[in-house]
């Protein structure tokens, strides 16, 4: 007589984690909906929307908005350090309940995702992945500027895309984190591992987006920008709007390599700043060269050696933001605009450069 033991085997499926997002507002009535309606029109909606306000001056105009549009709202008063500052309160509040592996997406109010975004954003969370960043582009108008604009960040997602999609910047547009890694970066922030305060954002950077992306790196895991998760920011629409943000964006860079120090993490991208530098040498010494040229010679001489290196310049200028459009691809033949534009970036690099080593106060200017 024989005895048949079944044998039940239960399949347990891995937990899906939670996702919440944060949107830090100040004074955002106008806009504040449509970024809540973006959200909640994702083909992975989040599973709770929180906007975050801290010193309005609106008469609530923001909460209430926030609140009609279907967000949950947490109302901050007093607290000191700007959008990190607001965040970091928030993180404090919102963490103690949600596990390692839930994801944290933090939003700026300005901003309207594509619907895609958090599904890829989650899909591409693997790996030692700790963050994944948007590869953002520029909204429409704002003249010859604006499209100068444009340009350069079609040419930034360019980059992304060719270098396997890693990010470079943690764009603070958009951004989704793993829980567990913003609470090892708070943790080595108080041991001391990390500088920057005590807390997940450094309240001590200009730039705190860049900082956040070297305090990921730095605990050992990668950062990733997927094509798929686009979002769209605001082009500054004068000149001193735009060298106002892009002071801010190169001082805070320089700030946070001279605090980090020359390590396996921030070793590109001291190189890319001293490549910066070189470039803007290189390009200040052509123009000298050829104002002295057409003052001692009269006119510029043709090598075809020089033209056809010239020839190839364009080329590569001109594929870079072929998906932009015909007018930036125009843009880009002409050349000449975007050498002016060019020069406007190195006047801000030696200007954030001047400033740093002359340790000049460091300011934060809203644009």
């Amino acid at each position: 007589m024989s005895t048949a033991t079944e044998t039940t085997i239960t399949l347990v499926r891995p937990r899906v984690p939670r996702i919440i997002a944060l949107i830090p507002a100040r004074n955002e009535g106008e806009r504040i909906a449509a970024a809540v309606a973006g959200l909640q029109a994702q083909t992975r909606v989040p599973d709770e929307i929180v906007t975050v306000t801290n010193n309005c001056t609106d008469d609530y105009a923001t909460a209430r908005t926030a609140r009609d549009a279907g967000s949950a709202v947490l109302d901050l008063h007093g607290v000191k350090g700007k959008k990190a500052g607001a965040l970091n309160t928030a993180l404090d509040e919102v963490l103690d309940e949600f596990d390692d592996q839930d994801l944290i997406l933090i939003q700026d109010a300005d901003t309207v995702l594509v619907p895609g975004f958090v599904e890829h954003a989650a899909a591409a969370m693997r790996r030692k992945v700790g963050a994944v960043g948007g590869v953002f582009y520029g909204e429409p108008g704002g003249g010859l500027l604006g499209q100068l604009q444009r340009m350069e960040y079609q040419r930034y997602a360019w980059e992304i895309a060719r270098s396997g999609n890693r990010a470079v910047v943690l764009t603070g547009t958009a951004s989704l984190f793993r829980v567990r890694v913003l609470r090892e970066i708070k943790a080595a922030r108080i041991a001391g591992r990390l500088g920057g305060g005590t807390s997940y954002y450094s309240l001590a950077s200009l730039t705190e987006d860049d900082e956040i992306t070297k305090a990921v790196k730095t605990l050992g895991y990668r950062t990733m920008s997927p094509a798929a998760c686009t979002v769209t920011t605001e082009v500054m629409t004068t000149l001193p709007a735009l060298w106002n943000q892009r002071l801010r964006w190169q001082r805070g860079a320089l700030e946070n390599l001279r605090d980090y120090g020359l390590t396996k993490v921030t070793a590109p991208y001291f190189g890319k700043q001293l490549m910066m530098g070189a470039g803007a040498l290189a390009f200040g010494l052509y123009l000298t060269f050829v104002a002295l040229q057409l003052v001692y010679v009269g006119a510029l001489g043709v090598n075809p050696f020089w033209t056809a290196i010239g020839a190839v310049f364009v080329v590569e200028k001109v594929v870079s933001v072929w998906r932009a459009g015909w007018r930036a691809r125009l843009l880009a033949s002409v050349l000449v605009v975007e050498l002016a534009y060019d020069l406007f970036q190195h006047a801000v690099y030696f200007r954030a450069l001047t400033d740093l080593a002359l340790r000049r106060e460091e300011r934060w200017i809203a644009t």
